[in-house]
């Protein structure tokens, strides 16, 4: 019979909200998970009571009921968003600051990613207000705004020291995605292509638009290349446009996420850093 663990993660937790956690889940051990940037407790066994997700709402803590099997060196692929996960902007909107637009067209992005318009045409029409802006203006997004997500590297090291592959998709642009892939590591990039012609923006997608449906394809191809027997995929995202790969994984987790999200996955880290997925895994 496997077991089942409560793994609960937050910047800061009381000894009496551990003690009380550990009460309503009925679990004998705590156990401190060393090396969490944040802190972070495995109680054992656990069971899956009424009151825990309420109590962990209220303190601001993430948790999650883990099976003793869902081993961190079974997982051979790891699927994430880059927007917003991978990283802590949405490049489109801060491009659009460039110019002076970045209000109108942080609005359609959030509406996007809400799943209350559709991708493929949102990112039509926020491109197409992009047109004739200085390709400078990629360059400056990337060395200026950017920010890795807390905990983005130690997570990443984490699944690479454990052999599994990566994959980064994105209905954003490959001028980023190709940077981040060579600068962390990443196995292998998905992403839009923002037309260019004379150094300026066209505003328009060159090639493919990467919807919710071609990530989940990908993660789809490489799942079947990599799982195996025994191993498990993992995806990780934040939006509407994430659900068609979050939906394929064996573990998913919703980063920071919006509630359609939030509602479909595995897990949901909501208060620590990206490196808090590890400890989702024994």
């Amino acid at each position: 019979m496997v077991r089942t663990d409560l793994v609960i993660q937050a910047p800061d937790i009381d000894t009496p909200q551990i003690k009380q956690l550990a009460r309503l889940a009925e679990a004998d051990t705590i156990t401190a998970l060393s090396g969490a940037s944040t802190q972070a407790f495995r109680l054992s066994p656990a069971r899956q009571r009424a009151g825990v997700a309420e109590l962990c709402a209220v303190a601001d803590i993430d948790f999650g009921f883990v099976p003793d099997d869902q081993r961190l060196e079974r997982v051979r692929l790891v699927a994430m968003d880059m927007d917003s996960t991978l990283i802590s902007i949405e490049c489109i909107d801060e491009i659009a600051d460039m110019r002076g637009i970045k209000p109108e067209i942080a609005a359609i992005t959030a509406s996007a990613m809400r799943g209350e318009i559709d991708f493929r045409e949102s990112l039509k029409r926020r491109v197409a207000l992009l047109a004739g802006l200085d390709m400078a203006a990629l360059s400056r997004v990337y060395d200026e705004r950017l920010r890795l997500s807390p905990g983005a590297e130690r997570m990443l090291a984490g699944f690479a020291r454990a052999g599994a592959k990566t994959l980064l998709v994105s209905g954003g642009f490959t001028f980023f995605t190709d940077k981040l892939k060579a600068r962390l590591g990443f196995d292998h990039a998905v992403a839009s292509t923002l037309e260019i012609a004379g150094g300026r923006l066209t505003g328009r997608i060159s090639g493919e638009i990467v919807d919710g449906e071609v990530k989940a394809a990908a993660f789809a191809r490489l799942g079947r290349e990599l799982k195996g027997d025994h191993g498990l995929i993992v995806a990780i995202g934040d939006g509407a446009n994430d659900l068609p790969l979050l939906r394929l994984a064996d573990v998913s987790v919703a980063y920071h996420a919006k509630p359609i999200v939030r509602a479909e996955t595995t897990y949901a880290i909501d208060y620590c850093g990206l490196d808090a997925v590890l400890n989702l895994f024994g």
